[in-house]
């Protein structure tokens, strides 16, 4: 689908509006906003006896809400297109030496928090998790719970492949207790699959849903990616309508992140290949058609959630929030990671792991906090991640909830931004934000460029722009 101003009726009115002049204006790399300050801010000034600090201070909060992210990075292969933390191996003694580190890890973390061990949320993510064995996860698991204790009614999750994902797997993780699983799909299409090396059949995926559901896990998501190699608007819409068919609860579709300046095993995709940029943008139109004609609730920039589930509800609240785990229904909540290039977000803090298992292991066997880098946040920082998270969760931000909780006047504190926001040819003159007093809100044309009005109030990114290499665009 090329956008024109005469699209086809298959995407929403409104955005139909979309042309191509304005996709080639607001295309641009930008960051995702799962934190900020954003990673490349955080530095190796930033160590161990910095986050351990962090841990003492969120000690003596013991009744504080607290998450923890837990990251199992191997896989037995790595797709094209992949852009997270992974580690390819096939051999099953290098995936087993994580694991008595992990589990040293949480203790070190754990005698540092001292009574503050409840969990509102416990998530796996990787990688692969279910790479191991069923029963070496529920060890696993045993292991971390001896560390800290899961609150009644807490999102226990895990992201799971059903390439390699068993019903026993999902069994055995349900009689422990986790009661959130999200199945990474992407695309359904033969073609599609084999140019980013994921070969995935529906079956597996079929079969993995329902039993999911025979489970009664009580939130299932499933992931799909646009923009990736050989899509077309007639294939993604019948990936989209097979999907759709299984109903699940919730819904991520994905920007394909191209970066391969970070990920070198992406230059084996064939960039010719790659839907242009009208066409990617028609991909997200045609699943923002397709998901709200069958019911589900477009939630910040790439979420969909049926009316009923708890995201769709937040949303509609205004109590959306979000961090490294994607959008969340726990605002406020402080998060704890573990494992190899795991980021806490801790007392104004952010805390990266080492990412080299070599340096990890080296940490952890010595006794010390495995934190290769991050950084402390300023009030400043804090101001702006409050306005960045409100705009990027909940689409609009409130100039009165700014001065409740800072004391800062938006009109006079945000005089550059707004100033910008309303030059001609700015996000308002384009029809992308709407401004009231000084309230500001995206409009539906403007919610899939909400990055862009969150760059305006990104300071960091302003006063050291770093160009294409750093971020994936926009579109």
């Amino acid at each position: 689908m090329s956008v024109t101003e005469s699209e086809s009726d298959a995407s929403p009115p409104v955005l139909g509006e979309m042309t191509a002049e304005l996709l080639a204006l607001h295309d641009r790399p930008g960051p995702r906003y799962t934190s900020y300050p954003t990673a490349v801010e955080f530095h190796d000034g930033f160590g161990a006896p910095d986050h351990g600090a962090c841990l003492a201070d969120a000690a003596a909060r013991p009744h504080d809400p607290l998450s923890l992210y837990v990251h199992l990075p191997f896989c037995e292969h790595r797709c094209s297109f992949c852009a997270c933390h992974v580690v390819v191996t096939q051999t099953d003694s290098v995936a087993e030496a994580y694991l008595s580190r992990l589990a040293a890890e949480a203790r070190l973390t754990g005698e540092r928090l001292g009574e503050r061990r409840v969990l509102q949320q416990y998530h796996w993510g990787g990688g692969t998790p279910t790479y191991y064995a069923p029963s070496t996860l529920v060890e696993l698991h045993q292991a971390l719970l001896s560390e800290f204790e899961l609150a009644p009614g807490a999102e226990v999750a895990l992201e799971v492949d059903p390439r390699v994902t068993t019903v026993e797997h999902l069994t055995v993780l349900r009689e422990v207790g986790f009661n959130r699983v999200s199945m990474g799909v992407q695309d359904t299409n033969d073609r599609v699959q084999n140019l980013i090396g994921r070969n995935q059949t529906w079956e597996q995926t079929v079969e993995l849903h329902e039993h999911a559901r025979r489970l009664d896990y009580s939130s299932i998501n499933i992931d799909l990616i646009y923009g990736l190699p050989g899509q077309d608007e007639d294939s993604f819409g019948n990936s989209l309508d097979q999907v759709i068919g299984l109903q699940p609860d919730r819904l991520a579709v994905y920007s394909f992140a191209l970066v391969p300046w970070m990920r070198p095993h992406q230059k084996r995709i064939d960039a010719d290949l790659l839907p242009d940029r009208d066409v990617k943008f028609g991909l997200l139109s045609l699943a923002i058609s397709r998901l709200t004609d069958a019911g589900y609730q477009q939630i910040g920039m790439d979420h969909f959630a049926r009316p009923d589930d708890e995201l769709s509800t937040s949303y509609a609240n205004g109590t959306l929030s979000r961090n490294f785990m994607g959008y969340t229904t726990k605002r406020g909540t402080e998060i704890v990671g573990l494992g190899s290039s795991a980021i806490s977000d801790i007392s104004s803090a952010y805390a990266q792991n080492h990412r080299r298992l070599a340096s990890y292991y080296e940490a952890v066997d010595a006794g010390a906090l495995p934190v290769e880098r991050g950084v402390a946040l300023t009030g400043e920082d804090q101001l702006r991640r409050f306005v960045i998270t409100e705009l990027m969760c909940n689409g609009r931000l409130d100039a009165s909830a700014v001065m409740d909780r800072f004391g800062v006047d938006m009109a006079s504190h945000f005089a550059v931004e707004i100033a910008e926001l309303t030059a001609p040819g700015g996000l308002i003159d384009t029809g992308f934000v709407r401004l009231s007093d000084a309230d500001i809100e995206a409009t539906p044309l403007g919610r899939p460029f909400i990055r862009n009005v969150a760059m305006v109030f990104d300071t960091r990114l302003r006063a050291a722009p770093t160009g294409e290499k750093t971020f994936s665009r926009t579109v």
